[in-house]
This record gives C-alpha cells, structure tokens and sequence, in this order.
C-alpha cells in the first residue's frame, strides 16, 4: 500500500509510519522540517501543490496527521489571541484541506483510495467539557470536513474517515495520558484498513468505537 503520512517525525505519526513500513506499506511520512525526509508544511499552500505534483505514484491511503494544539492551558479572560486562532486553524483545518484536495489525483489512481483525518474527540459536540476552545473547534471543524469530504468523493471511491487517537502519552497528552503511541498507532492502523467506500464518512475511537458528533 501507498502512503503518505502528514507530521510524521514524532509521537503518534512516527509510530504509525514505523509500523506500516513494518508491515510492507510504502510510507511517506512528511514533516515541517523535513526530519523525516519529506518536508511539507501543510500551511503553505504553494509547497503543498509543489508536493502533490512531484508525488507520482498512485495514493492508497493520505493520513493527514499533522496538528497542534496552542491553547493548551489558556485562560478564556485573557488569552485566545487572533493569532493563535489563525495558526491553528492553518494547521487542523485549512491545511487538511488543502493537502486532500491537491493529493485528490494521486487519489484518484489507486483502485481503493482512503483518507484519514486525525480528529479528537474534543472535537464532538455531544462531548464538550469546556476549556481549550480554539483545538475544540478547529477538531469539530476538521470532522465535519471529514463527514462532507466523504459524501462528495463516494462517487470515485475514496473513503474518508475521522479517527480519535485516544489520549496519548505524547508531548501534546501529557505524560499522564492513557495510553501510549504505540498502542494508538496499531489501533488507527487497523480502523484504517476497515475503511472502504461502504464504510465512509465515519467517526471512530482508536480502538473502534464509534464516536459521538
């Protein structure tokens, strides 16, 4: 299989790009600072069209991985600058987009096209527990593109899903997280090979379980 993997050169990314290659994927697991040997910034629209371009084989699976989460901690008071609001919606939102829509015909030349994007469930309505207002939105906004990109791309086959990690004992989780990379990759790994056209538009849990819009 054919992949390509946004912010693959730490935490939950490294470890799906380590255990698909150990599988026999093909993996190309892109960075900001090309670390792992691909640079790509999903906020520069330009350097993505360049990327898409040059990417000549067909696409199986886009993991678009790549996130950040700058409120963290944040006081509603005082804090919540526009840039910040800016920053992270280029990264979680705009930028997901913007690498689907450019990978759309390497997608397109594989006989089973997938798309993965990396929600949270922080990003469920049904789930709000206040605080950390600016990641909550941009991950409701990344599902909800994750559930409109799957109506519109059924009719040529690409699958596209919206997947939480758990909480993951990363720099992002914190060291008193759940569980840990290792155990988050295998488990999104294995929701992405279920994914298929007649499973689209879904939102899971790492481990399977359906998550609440």
């Amino acid at each position: 299989m054919q992949v390509i993997l946004t912010g693959g050169n730490r935490g939950i990314g490294a470890q799906m790009t380590s255990q698909m290659r150990a599988r026999g994927d093909t993996v190309l697991a892109t960075s900001r600072d090309g670390s792992t040997g691909a640079v790509l910034d999903v906020t520069n629209s330009e350097q993505i069209k360049s990327f898409a371009a040059s990417y000549e084989p067909a696409l199986d699976l886009l993991v678009c991985n790549a996130g950040v989460y700058l409120d963290k901690g944040h006081a509603l008071e005082n804090e919540y600058e526009a840039q910040i609001w800016a920053e992270t919606f280029a990264v979680n939102v705009t930028g997901v987009f913007h690498t689907i829509q450019a990978l759309l015909p390497a997608l397109r030349r594989s006989d089973a096209p997938k798309v993965a994007i990396i929600a949270s469930q922080m990003g469920s309505s049904e789930r709000a527990g206040g605080n950390a207002f600016l990641y909550r939105a941009s991950k409701a906004a990344a599902v909800n593109l994750a559930c409109n990109l799957a109506i519109d791309l059924k009719g040529d086959g690409i699958a596209v899903g919206a997947y939480h990690p758990g909480w993951v004992q990363t720099d992002m989780g914190g060291a008193e997280a759940d569980i840990d990379a290792a155990t988050s990759a295998t488990g999104l790994i294995a929701r992405f090979d279920k994914l298929s056209r007649d499973h689209t538009g879904v939102f899971e849990n790492y481990d399977g379980a359906l998550m609440p819009f």
